[in-house]
């Protein structure tokens, strides 16, 4: 019997690139719809958390999360785990893959995934908010696909936006957000506000908006009037209503209704844009299909390349 690939970040990603992870990702979401559950251990203040997932065609995947907020002042990371792949013919088991890096190419391969198909292709500035982990991945994925395109970084934290900027080459720094959105063609964002930073009045005709910050449910990124005035899009229903209140607090208010969200992955022909002047909209909600996605993506290429 062969050895189970144990993949480690740093080789793994050695082989990964963003446009194929997004073509991965989109025919994936020509099979079945995925079943999913997540289930979360507590010991205060520890967690454990296991999200599940199978696609029928593609196999099974179960991502385990420890989150220690006390391993910081350890010098070890708070959030650690890995990434389990069953076959999905025999539920075999086929690989481990290192926690971070399915967590980095899911989160920011999911976005650029719908701005290959919603963003202008001309798009030249990029403003990134956020200048955590999350963004400089963005940074990464966004230029895989606008590779002429200008970036600029706002925070909250003026110094963290100076750090990121130090590190990755050519990236500017805003000090005024309104001021950055109204300049920018695409707009993705990754904070951890629950009050909306991108207002609809700052927006312009053309812009692409990419939401991935907001995860739990009173968490928004954006106002009911950026939602109004958008096309929007999620990757899964499933994940996003019900579940996350970029998109609940306005339904729930009257401020939109569920027709207002247009399609998600499992709909990707709907993933146009029908003219150069509508403003696009995706929520970003991630899920455990989506990690079961991208380890597959992974092992493919790991094996392909052993």
């Amino acid at each position: 019997m062969s050895p189970i690939p144990i993949i480690p970040f740093t080789e793994g990603e050695a082989l990964l690139d963003w446009i194929g992870l997004t073509d991965a990702l989109a025919a994936s979401h020509k099979l079945p719809p995925a079943e999913i559950s997540d289930t979360f251990l507590y010991r205060d203040p520890d967690t454990l958390l296991n999200r599940a997932a199978w696609v029928d065609g593609l196999g099974i995947a179960v991502k385990s999360a420890t989150i220690f907020p006390g391993n910081p002042a350890k010098s070890k990371p708070m959030v650690n785990g890995g990434v389990t792949l069953y076959s999905d013919a025999d539920g075999t088991l086929e690989a481990i893959v290192d926690f971070h890096l399915v967590t980095k190419w899911k989160t920011a391969g999911d976005s650029l995934t719908a701005a290959r198909r919603l963003a202008r292709p001309d798009s030249e500035n990029i403003l990134i908010v956020g200048a955590g982990t999350v963004g400089h991945s963005l940074h990464a994925a966004y230029s895989a696909a606008f590779p002429h395109a200008r970036f600029t970084v706002w925070n909250r934290t003026r110094a963290n936006a100076d750090k990121m900027a130090q590190e990755i080459d050519g990236l500017q720094v805003a000090d005024d957000l309104e001021a950055a959105i109204r300049a920018a063609d695409i707009i993705t964002s990754a904070t951890m506000s629950t009050e909306p930073l991108i207002m609809g009045d700052w927006l312009r005709a053309g812009q692409h908006v990419d939401l991935i910050g907001a995860y739990r449910p009173d968490m928004r990124e954006v106002d009911d009037a950026a939602l109004q005035k958008s096309r929007v899009f999620v990757d899964s229903f499933d994940t996003t209503i019900g579940h996350i209140g970029e998109i609940n607090i306005p339904l729930e208010s009257g401020a939109i209704t569920r027709d207002h969200l247009l399609a998600d992955y499992y709909d990707m022909d709907a993933f146009t844009r029908t003219s150069d002047d509508e403003i696009t909209l995706f929520k970003n909600g991630g899920g455990a299909h989506l990690d079961l996605m991208t380890s597959r993506y992974i092992l493919d290429r790991w094996n392909a390349d052993t």
